[in-house]
């Protein structure tokens, strides 16, 4: 592929005293690119996530996004270099609504002063107008307009994680980290969510990073898969590939039915 990579990681490693969670892992994700990790409880996936949104700064390696490199930069400058991510475990204000949650969201990208929100100046209506109107446009990208003035917390839990995705979208992401959004989601829900990815990629450009234990999510959504065993890379491939290769069903899939 002769684009420029959105994401390198060349040999990242992460250590937490004498255990090696990600050792000398190397990948690249183009732009407009679907790529999954797999692996094992315990494999370093999430890991990698952390480290890249740097909740965990790396031991040794480099990661770079645009070409801008990551390593030991505040949180902040994270989003602020295109990067949004949801949880294993859900994230969202459950005493706000739907909407609310996306708003907080796209406050980051406000550009009215303190002064001028304080005085409530043209400047600020006009901003405020085309902040709700985001929210809404958003909100309707996740089919969530139906339950916007909901409290999140009495959301069904597919509609938590599309709440999640949504704020994730409202910072205007070059790069959008999914760390397990299928995780208690019933198999309607997941077919919707394999639905909302390969939109957000085929009509909105995303390029997304994917953390998943369900096979069959990561098998139709998926450019490329990742597979990670004890913290190291073992397979990198297409689907079809991934599943045919005989490291991956002896750490992983378990049949090559899986």
């Amino acid at each position: 592929m002769t684009a420029a990579a959105r994401l390198q990681v060349e040999e990242l490693s992460r250590q937490f005293g004498g255990l090696r969670a990600v050792e000398g892992l190397s990948f690249d994700v183009f732009d407009h690119e679907i790529v999954s990790i797999i692996g094992p409880n315990g494999a370093g996936k999430t890991t990698v996530f952390n480290v890249i949104t740097n909740l965990y700064p790396p031991t040794g390696g480099t990661i770079r996004v645009s070409g801008v490199d990551l390593r030991n930069v505040r949180q902040h400058r994270v989003a602020a270099a295109g990067v949004a991510r949801t949880f294993q475990n859900l994230r969202i204000f459950p005493n706000l609504t739907a909407k609310e949650n996306v708003l907080v969201g796209l406050t980051l990208s406000r550009r009215t002063s303190l002064l001028t929100t304080l005085l409530r100046l043209p400047s600020y209506r006009r901003e405020e107008a085309e902040l709700d109107a985001a929210a809404d446009a958003l909100l309707d990208l996740l089919e969530l307009r139906q339950v916007a003035s909901q409290l999140a917390r009495n959301l069904a839990y597919g509609d938590q994680r599309r709440v999640e995705i949504a704020r994730a979208l409202a910072v205007r992401p070059c790069l959008l980290l999914l760390d397990e959004p299928a995780a208690g989601m019933n198999p309607a829900e997941v077919d919707g969510l394999g639905l909302l990815v390969r939109r957000l990629r085929d009509d909105f450009n995303q390029t997304i990073l994917l953390v998943e234990h369900h096979m069959s999510l990561v098998m139709s959504v998926s450019d490329r898969v990742i597979v990670m065993d004890e913290g190291r890379k073992i397979m990198e491939g297409t689907p079809q590939q991934v599943r045919a290769d005989e490291r991956v069903i002896r750490a992983y899939l378990g049949t090559a039915e899986a």
